[in-house]
């Protein structure tokens, strides 16, 4: 008998070990597709757009969110690798925009509201969830807490993380800042790599992410592998990055997430929300051009990892796209991981704000 595991894609259902197999072969297939058309991010665009395309389908693929938590745990890895002592020394350089980050959500935010209100039709609740650029766990969780359309919130910030994974490395290369020939590597393989290696990169996976779990931080099993990890390539305990195999798995993985939340919704609500999704990011895409217009003669990087850093993405998402790309990927996985945590603090307390505000009226 298949016993039914946690499902990842909506947090309200169970399926069987089948639809998670299913999910993967389906996402591998996908990935080797995108692979062998060397597409930009291939594993993780393959992998989501063909488990986009099953779910909307009615396949019931899934992925469970403890699998995804691991390969998350290796992206964190990978992310602390690129903490090297030259990219310690410019963090205090990071200053103007990483305060710029606070003045960006809010402008997010505000104009979002707007459009999911006015243009959308929601209810204030569920749009102003909607609009809040913080991670989409943490937003579809607190939004439900709030009165918001769970399922609706869930659906918006999943189509935007579609469309931007979709939108921004192939503008990379459309723009030439994407040269297949010339990416970097993005890990080590199996065979190059000693014990030792493995062993204290799996102890940053572990330790961080359930340490960072247990302090109650957001995006736990990024941010707790990903400090460790900083922190041993920092002192030079090690050099090595994760497996490369590791590494496509965990875009996989990421990329099959993604398509499943898409599971178990009919097709026209699917392409209503896709379609308010494309006018939502859309206007975050321009905000996000404009703050790194502006940001980029102060900025100690480029105007390419400006765009990356205040992307609508999710983090995991964003960060790969930078590893991909060899765009500062520890500048981007910074900022997305203060914008988090900046979203998850403020949006409650302004919620509450606006709630009171809006009763005395």
């Amino acid at each position: 008998m298949i016993k039914p595991v946690a499902d990842a894609g909506s947090g309200a259902r169970t399926t069987t070990l089948a639809n998670v197999v299913m999910g993967l072969v389906i996402g591998v297939a996908g990935g080797a597709l995108a692979n062998w058309l060397q597409l930009p991010l291939a594993w993780m665009i393959g992998a989501m757009v063909f488990t986009t395309i099953a779910a909307m389908s009615g396949l019931p693929v899934t992925i469970p969110r403890s699998f995804r938590g691991v390969m998350v745990a290796v992206l964190g890895v990978m992310l602390g690798a690129a903490f090297t002592p030259d990219m310690a020394a410019r963090i205090t350089e990071w200053w103007p925009s990483l305060l710029a980050l606070a003045l960006y959500c809010t402008a997010v935010t505000g104009s979002l509201m707007l459009y999911f209100r006015m243009v959308a039709g929601h209810d204030w609740v569920t749009s102003y969830f909607s609009a809040a650029p913080g991670g989409l766990n943490e937003m579809v969780i607190v939004g439900g807490e709030m009165g918001g359309d769970e399922r609706t919130i869930s659906l918006v910030h999943g189509s935007r993380v579609l469309l931007v994974v979709l939108v921004i490395p192939f503008g990379f290369m459309l723009m030439g800042g994407y040269d297949n020939a010339a990416r970097p590597p993005l890990g080590d393989s199996f065979a190059s790599m000693g014990g030792l290696d493995l062993a204290i990169l799996a102890g940053c996976a572990l330790l961080g992410a359930f340490g960072a779990r247990a302090l109650h931080i957001p995006a736990a099993f990024v941010t707790g592998p990903m400090a460790l990890s900083a922190v041993v390539h920092l002192t030079g305990l090690t050099a090595s990055k994760p497996p490369t195999e590791m590494v496509a798995l965990a875009q996989v993985v990421i990329g099959v997430a993604v398509g499943c939340r898409f599971a178990g919704v009919s097709p026209a609500r699917v392409a209503r929300t896709l379609l308010e999704a494309l006018g939502s990011t859309t206007i975050m895409l321009a905000v996000t051009l404009i703050f790194a217009l502006a940001l980029e003669p102060l900025a100690a990087t480029s105007f390419a990892a400006l765009v990356l850093s205040f992307a609508p993405g999710g983090l995991a998402e964003m960060s790969l796209i930078a590893l991909a790309l060899g765009i500062d990927a520890a500048f981007v996985s910074t900022h997305h991981i203060m914008r988090i945590i900046m979203v998850v603090i403020a949006a409650p307390l302004l919620f509450r704000l606006l709630r009171r505000r809006r009763q005395r009226e």
